[in-house]
């Protein structure tokens, strides 16, 4: 994979990008997603929470997401759930958020640059 990381802001969350040169595609921390549209303190048990319950309702797009290593905020690279653009639509419908459409806006902008 030739990777291009970048870091996105939505409002005044980080969103960790990496762009993924061999596939043309971005991809997007799904934790950071969540943290964005939710406010929760604990971005990464919502996602457990979310992820357990999609995959009991047979959902296939948390089956097709891929963990990748980002650098966290403590500087260290993490192994982190990604989704690609497409894939990241299909989970914020399943996020319940006032920042959802806004989210999807900035998301569509951002994946056409």
């Amino acid at each position: 994979m030739t990777r291009k990381d970048a870091l996105k802001l939505f409002e005044d969350k980080k969103v960790r990008t990496v762009w993924d040169g061999e596939q043309e595609k971005w991809y997007v921390s799904i934790v950071d997603v969540i943290a964005a549209l939710t406010d929760s303190p604990n971005p990464q048990v919502y996602w457990r929470v979310l992820k357990k319950r999609l995959l009991a309702e047979g959902n296939q797009t948390v089956t097709n997401c891929n963990g990748l290593k980002m650098e966290a905020p403590d500087g260290k690279m993490r192994l982190t759930d990604i989704a690609d653009i497409e894939q990241l639509f299909r989970l914020i419908q399943s996020i319940p958020s006032p920042k959802a459409e806004p989210f999807k806006l900035n998301l569509l902008i951002f994946s056409q640059q």
